[in-house]
């Protein structure tokens, strides 16, 4: 999930921020604990745009998030929060032998409806939740969530789901009864980003409908240093 919080040699910047100095960018901010979820803050409860005209009101302090920035135009922003897993997960962490019961965190998608040179279309950004099913009703609720927004539809971020799973959870049956396009949701890349030294599996990923099965070129996962995860990066032709 891109954040809003710090990254080597970025310690205590606001990320969103700084990037929004050369595009759009918007961030849902807020605080969150495992066991009371979201704390909004009652002086900000929506969502912060940053771009050139809008940085000097930004406020500089950093904070758990998700980020979604343009270069192109953004007609509308929508932010939906996701609460955690009740439950938690055992997991292998670094440093520890054995597993550790890690607890889920309050997840959000973030989408933007876009003016890009064909029109508008709608770009989605979501981190989800670790804990399997969990992340798979999130995944659903952001699906229906994103229903009446202009299509193309452009889904990507960390999923914590592998392979086709995120595709075919897609196309299942739901709420709308009208898909945004009669071929569903496909991926526009296969290739794998976890863990970031050697990737094997692949948790990040960017879907798509509406668009052809061609659109998207130059996909690779760079070596960054910054993550666990490698970044997706991809050309979409629209």
């Amino acid at each position: 999930m891109p954040r809003s919080g710090t990254a080597p040699g970025e310690e205590g910047q606001n990320l969103p921020a700084s990037a929004g100095r050369a595009s759009q960018a918007s961030a849902f901010h807020a605080r969150s604990t495992a066991d009371r979820g979201w704390i909004r803050d009652p002086a900000e409860p929506g969502l912060r745009v940053y771009g050139p005209r809008d940085v000097g009101s930004a406020t500089d302090g950093p904070s758990h998030g998700i980020a979604l920035l343009s270069r192109f135009p953004v007609r509308d922003w929508r932010a939906r929060r996701l609460a955690p897993a009740p439950l938690g997960m055992p997991l292998r962490m670094a440093g520890r032998p054995g597993l550790t019961l890690v607890r889920d965190q309050p997840r959000a998608a973030l989408a933007a409806v876009l003016e890009g040179p064909g029109g508008p279309f709608t770009a989605v950004a979501v981190h989800l939740s670790f804990v399997p099913g969990w992340n798979v009703a999130q995944l659903l609720a952001v699906r229906d969530w994103i229903a009446d927004l202009p299509s193309p539809h452009v889904l990507l971020g960390d999923f914590n789901l592998i392979g086709a799973l995120p595709r075919v959870v897609l196309n299942a049956p739901g709420k709308t009864r009208t898909p945004p396009s009669p071929r569903g949701w496909f991926d526009l890349a296969r290739t794998p980003t976890y863990p970031a030294h050697r990737p094997v599996v692949q948790f990040d990923h960017v879907l798509a409908t509406g668009v052809g099965t061609t659109a998207a070129s130059g996909v690779r996962t760079p070596a960054t240093g910054i993550s666990d995860h490698r970044p997706l990066v991809l050309e979409l032709s629209l």
